[in-house]
């Protein structure tokens, strides 16, 4: 793998499972050591190594070169975090939440600097990043600042998207964390537009697909049956998609949204985009969350995680499943051979 960029893992909240997935991970595939580096907080990940089994050593690394020389059945560690003491397990805290967003932006630096290929983020707790001082309610948001920091530019030229997915079925939404009100407003021709955009380039340059075939959701009822129930599809939505075919664009609704899921599933189409957080996310949620990998589209660089949060309920058993922090990181691994 010589001349292949690493991809750095950030620990999530230091309360919360992310430390032990990240663990058991390097249990599971050990020879991820020379492929893959964690950033966060040493104390952290020796506890997190010693709760999910023990008998694994760490690596503690002072650049990312040294990634590649890092023995199989190893925790290779970034120490970009510094703990007084790692955090009560379960406990909502601001300085878990400003070592969580520590590591965040470590990375996202990397990546920016071109030091990793990607980006794959354990989970964090909304809550602790609102105690520790943070304007932006999750990862998507804060790396879309980080981002448009480092390009000099103003965070709405930095267009960015959620995409979940599992084995069967992908979705990308229009609007992301906002409340519904907000969401419905959202649903703008330009932001329809722009949200196909995105997922085409997307599926184009980093899945390598010619010409990946989107579905667009309708927002009300059976597609608002011809202005019965709304008019946004007839007014907003099928115009934007409209404008995307003449683009090249291979988009295709609006759909009814019960029904356009189901069908992108059987395999009509390769990607729904959905018009809000919860019409897109329940679905893909709904057939597990262990296979589930959260994408951000429209970043400089590739970022993928697990499909779940803290769960500061298992967190310190041992007992949480790694197992969608392992679909994220392959994706990311997937896509840094790709490219």
């Amino acid at each position: 793998m010589s001349g292949v960029r690493p991809v750095a893992i950030t620990m999530g909240d230091p309360a919360g499972v992310g430390p032990e997935i990240v663990a058991q991970l390097f249990r599971r595939q050990p020879a991820w050591s020379s492929r893959c580096a964690v950033v966060g907080d040493v104390a952290v990940l020796r506890r997190a190594a010693e709760v999910t089994g023990g008998a694994l050593p760490l690596a503690v690394l002072e650049n990312w070169s040294d990634v590649s020389r890092v023995p199989p059945r190893t925790l290779p560690v970034l120490p970009a975090v510094q703990l007084e003491a790692p955090p009560i397990w379960g406990q909502v805290s601001a300085s878990a939440g400003r070592a969580a967003v520590a590591a965040i932006e470590w990375a996202a630096a990397a990546a920016l600097q071109g030091e990793v290929a990607a980006v794959v983020t354990a989970p964090v707790h909304k809550e602790a990043l609102h105690l520790a001082g943070l304007p932006h309610p999750g990862h998507t948001e804060l790396l879309q600042a980080l981002t448009a920091r480092h390009l000099g530019v103003a965070v709405e030229q930095v267009p960015v998207r959620m995409m979940l997915s599992n084995d069967v079925l992908r979705t990308v939404l229009v609007s992301i964390h906002v409340s519904l009100r907000q969401a419905v407003e959202s649903v703008t021709f330009e932001r329809v537009l722009q949200t196909v955009r995105i997922t085409d380039r997307h599926f184009r340059r980093v899945l390598g697909m010619a010409a990946p075939r989107i579905a667009v959701a309708g927002l009300n009822p059976h597609a608002g049956e011809g202005g019965l129930f709304g008019r946004e599809e007839i007014d907003v939505i099928a115009p934007a998609v409209a404008a995307a075919r003449a683009e090249g664009i291979d988009a295709q609704g609006p759909y009814a949204p019960d029904t356009v899921f189901m069908r992108a599933r059987q395999g009509a189409f390769d990607v729904v985009v959905a018009q809000y957080h919860d019409q897109g996310l329940i679905p893909v949620k709904y057939l597990g969350l262990e296979h589930g990998v959260n994408t951000t589209l429209g970043l400089p660089f590739l970022r993928t995680s697990p499909d779940h949060g803290t769960a500061f309920d298992l967190a310190g058993t041992g007992r949480a499943d790694p197992s969608s922090l392992e679909a994220a990181l392959c994706a990311a691994l997937s896509a840094t051979c790709n490219g």
